[in-house]
């Protein structure tokens, strides 16, 4: 019978397994995989169930008893791992801690079945244990750790969930999703601890001391840590910078790529990553050359000869700025003398790009290696600094 069970339960595995398209919701396609993970020890369960009542009246079914709660320890181990794999990304420790899951899962188990597990317990039973004026079972404390672990599992998965649904909604900014994913995730570890605390017989009027010694902590030792969390939050919500934005922050130019509560990532052109305290954005000047726009007006400046007509060299220049592909139109580019020099007339070519994710130094050489060839092309000279030296020869005595 223990046999016709575990085929019984492999067929409906087999045949009754969800099969959820990639296009469907996240939630969805979490619940089919976490489903099609127990259904086989599931299924073998209840068959062992049926089984043993039919036929516990006709013969001995002791083996099946014991049956039964192994594949419900099956069943748990593989949705608590399941679980922790959803909740926290993938690394050396979460291996290490699914293997110690399992571990205790099958020891109680084991216990379970050899009829260890009253005694234990009434051992730890007779542990007493005070904290103040609050008395509790060492038994107790296991239990209210238990209890703890499971909602922080499930809320961790909860807020992991809510936090990919939230990345998905294109209606909302990018920054305001990561505010709300962060929000929800930490409102959840919250009320998690005030909902287990009360079922683990924790008064909940001791978390005011908590409380009081935690905001010493924060005004005194941890002020800087705190002013960095609230900082994020102030740029997570006034948008004043947001990730994709071109910014130059702390001396550090470069690409918006990551904003937690904590500090905000900036990439330069050449691949490093800044690591930029939030606090550092709120109470000091940022250039967001992206926060309208990302139309950024960048500047060539050249020299040339005294000589030289001027009006056809800044025409040239402008021209030369027109073919360029990254230059834009509107605004047009504009020439310009900005100074008359020690030995030339100082220019300035003003042009405007729209990509400067693409980087600055690489148009800004294209367009000199370009006013280099037209200059010689049309016989401009550029100036350089000349020195005339004489040489003196001493009086006669």
């Amino acid at each position: 019978m223990l046999a016709v069970c575990v085929a019984l339960a492999w067929v409906i595995s087999r045949f009754g397994q969800m099969h959820v398209a990639k296009d469907n919701s996240r939630a969805l396609r979490v619940g089919a995989a976490s489903l099609n993970r127990i259904i086989f020890p599931l299924a073998v369960m209840l068959a062992l169930l049926a089984a043993r009542a039919a036929l516990g009246r006709f013969m001995n079914v002791n083996l099946l008893s014991v049956a039964i709660p192994l594949f419900a320890a099956l069943a748990g181990v593989r949705f608590v791992v399941y679980m922790l794999r959803l909740a926290f990304a993938p690394s050396g420790a979460l291996a290490a801690f699914e293997r110690i899951i399992a571990i205790l899962i099958w020891a109680a188990l084991a216990l379970h079945l050899t009829g260890l597990l009253p005694e234990i317990e009434a051992l730890l039973e007779g542990v007493k244990l005070s904290i103040g004026k609050s008395r509790f079972t060492l038994l107790t404390a296991l239990q209210a750790v238990f209890w703890v672990l499971v909602t922080l599992l499930l809320a961790l998965w909860a807020g992991s969930a809510l936090e990919a649904r939230l990345m998905r909604a294109e209606a909302l900014h990018s920054s305001l999703r990561v505010v709300l994913a962060r929000l929800g995730r930490a409102a959840l570890l919250v009320l998690t601890v005030l909902v287990v605390l009360p079922v683990v017989g924790v008064d909940l009027t001791v978390l005011s001391v908590f409380g009081g010694a935690l905001g010493v902590g924060l005004g005194l030792g941890l002020q800087k840590i705190a002013s960095n969390y609230v900082s994020g939050f102030i740029v997570l919500l006034d948008r004043s910078i947001r990730i994709g934005d071109w910014v130059t922050a702390d001396n550090h130019y470069g690409e918006v790529r990551r904003i937690t509560t904590r500090y905000t990532v900036v990439r330069s052109l050449s691949g490093l990553d800044a690591i930029i305290p939030n606090d550092a954005l709120v109470t000091s000047t940022v250039l967001n050359h992206t926060y309208g726009d990302k139309q950024l007006r960048l500047t060539l400046k050249v020299s040339v000869a005294y000589a030289t007509d001027m009006p056809p060299v800044l025409a040239l220049l402008k021209d030369i700025a027109l073919r360029h592909p990254r230059v834009l139109r509107e605004p047009e580019p504009a020439a310009m003398i900005v100074n008359l020099g020690e030995s030339g007339v100082d220019l300035e070519l003003g042009y405007w790009i729209e990509d400067p994710e693409k980087g600055r130094a690489s148009i800004g050489s294209d367009l000199s290696l370009a006013v280099l060839a037209e200059f010689r092309a049309h016989g401009i000279e550029i100036p350089f600094p000349q020195r005339e030296l004489r040489m003196l020869s001493p009086s006669p005595e």
